[in-house]
């Protein structure tokens, strides 16, 4: 294991190495990320059988690049795939045409690759708003990115004329590192479209209400609708929703609602269930902005939207503790999930008893060309889903301008006596040429063995795999819900004290680097 990830780290050393030697003719310091995995710019990456482009936008690493096609939701008796059929059912079952067929048609296979239009423009999102940002999300180029939610969908199939449909798939964000995050999720979205005869039927003197009118904005409607016809799609939405959550947890269920934004749905909400005393939050919803509905062809109707995260929904269900456990290949993990009824109650067996092996890095930043989702992704690029969580420890600001430094940078795996797989990770960075004041931001690293199936790694009945447990590091506590492994074997307690809090310091040949009193 150890040998597998020194090679990769010097293939990373090398994609450095090159990179500097731009920096060091004087060059403008490149971002600290990784650099698009198919190549150069002006190359192309070949994705799902069609070839793009590559430019200043392309962002994709190969971690994420492999991930792209594996559609879990799809896979038989995979967790995710359980909720999803869980989710269909309800809707087949609860919601149905005149003739008896299912009134919500559903599309879990649609490519996730969309264009930027779709991802944002479709969906009403200002060009300055910071959804948009590169560090947040995945682009293949600066018109085509993988679909940060499954709402990039909505007005393609709004405007082919259906009214009530399901979205499933895989989507894509650069995010933190942590039990609760992973660069990607998969999401289930849902909209249903209103006739003004749909909706007001039923409704006592209904023929006398109207969809729509002309007034003003306001905190609970929009000023195209009508209050009437507002509060009743708000109330559809709510009680679709509030049936749902109770197919999937039981009746019983306490549920709250919360008043949120979403440049796509007004009035818009957060729906939070309390699930063992803690309220979660789960999706969210709202009333459909006008005009992406009118946009997409239906000027006469009226609608709601919501969509939710699978892994959320499926984590309290089934007390999965980490997000990673759903790429599991490991057949402890996957057969818990093998039941004749998709509706069978089932509860995740952790398997491993172990805590945590943490270690502390430190590491010099330039002023610019940085953001924390570029650190994160060279993390998983290089120690994959071994490292558990990363946890933004203290930051230091140099009080002088230092004098001009040679260019150097660095990536290092380091293993830890008695331990297999990665411990640590650490990237230094600097700037030739110019004054450039720094900054040092310290990490904590907790790290894992890895999962069955990873290279060098041999699968036994004892081997542990992910814990119940993350302990508080230090006198700052690592998340509350967090997890970890260590990995224990001969040696025992000699593995974990060998990687507790290490710190290294960069070293600049020809001159002492500077010092950080109280932090290194």
């Amino acid at each position: 294991m150890v040998c597998w990830a020194l090679r990769r780290v010097g293939q990373v050393r090398a994609r450095l190495a090159r990179r500097d030697s731009g920096v060091c003719r004087g060059h403008e310091h490149q971002p600290l990320g990784p650099r698009p995995a198919p190549g150069a710019l002006g190359s192309t990456v070949e994705l799902l059988g069609k070839s793009y482009p590559q430019d200043d936008y392309s962002n994709l690493t190969r971690k994420v690049l492999s991930k792209v096609g594996r559609n879990l939701h799809n896979q038989p008796q995979h967790p995710l795939w359980l909720l999803k059929e869980r989710v269909k059912q309800h809707f087949y079952a609860r919601y149905t045409g005149r003739a008896g067929t299912p009134l919500f048609s559903v599309y879990d296979d649609l490519s996730p690759v969309v264009t930027t239009w779709q991802n944002f423009d479709s969906l009403l999102i200002p060009a300055d708003h910071p959804s948009r940002k590169k560090g947040d999300n995945y682009y293949l180029n600066a018109t085509h990115m993988l679909r940060a939610h499954t709402s990039a969908h909505q007005w393609d199939l709004l405007r082919a004329g259906l009214d009530a449909f399901l979205v499933v798939g895989d989507v894509y964000r650069r995010d933190q590192i942590d039990a609760q995050h992973y660069p990607v999720f998969h999401q289930l979205e849902a909209v249903r479209l209103f006739s003004r005869h749909q909706l007001f039927a039923g409704i006592k003197d209904g023929e006398n209400l109207q969809l729509f009118e002309q007034s003003s904005r306001s905190a609970h409607k929009q000023e195209t609708h009508t209050l009437e016809a507002t509060k009743l799609v708000e109330f559809d939405l709510k009680q679709t929703l509030t049936r749902l959550m109770t197919h999937i947890f039981g009746d019983g269920l306490d549920i709250r609602w919360v008043d949120c934004y979403f440049p796509f749905t007004h009035p818009s909400f957060e729906m939070e269930i309390n699930f063992h005393g803690e309220w979660l939050e789960v999706l969210g919803c709202g009333v459909m902005e006008q005009q992406l509905v009118n946009s997409a062809g239906a000027q006469d109707r009226i609608g709601w939207a919501f969509g939710l995260g699978l892994e959320r929904v499926a984590m309290i269900l089934y007390d999965i503790p980490d997000i990673r456990l759903f790429w599991s290949e490991d057949e402890r993990f996957l057969k818990q999930f093998r039941v004749q009824d998709i509706n069978q109650k089932v509860t995740f067996q952790p398997l491993s008893k172990y805590p945590a092996v943490i270690n502390d890095i430190s590491f010099w930043l330039p002023r610019e060309n940085y953001t924390e989702n570029d650190f994160y992704d060279l993390v998983r690029t290089i120690g994959g889903d071994l490292v558990e969580k990363v946890d933004l420890i203290d930051k230091f600001e140099h009080p002088k301008h230092l004098d001009p430094l040679s260019s150097h940078a660095v990536a290092q795996l380091r293993p830890q006596p008695g331990a297999s797989g990665i411990c640590l990770l650490s990237v230094w960075t600097c700037c030739s040429g110019r004054f450039v004041r720094w900054s040092l931001i310290r990490y904590g690293l907790s790290c894992l063995e890895p999962l069955s199936g990873a290279r060098g790694v041999q699968d036994t009945q004892d081997q542990p795999l992910l814990p119940h447990h993350l302990p508080p590091h230090g006198a700052h506590a690592v998340a509350e819900r967090g997890w970890g492994h260590p990995p224990r074997r001969a040696g025992g307690s000699r593995a974990a004290a060998g990687c507790r809090r290490q710190v290294l310091r960069p070293h600049f040949p020809g001159r002492s680097a500077p010092g950080a009193p109280g932090l290194l």
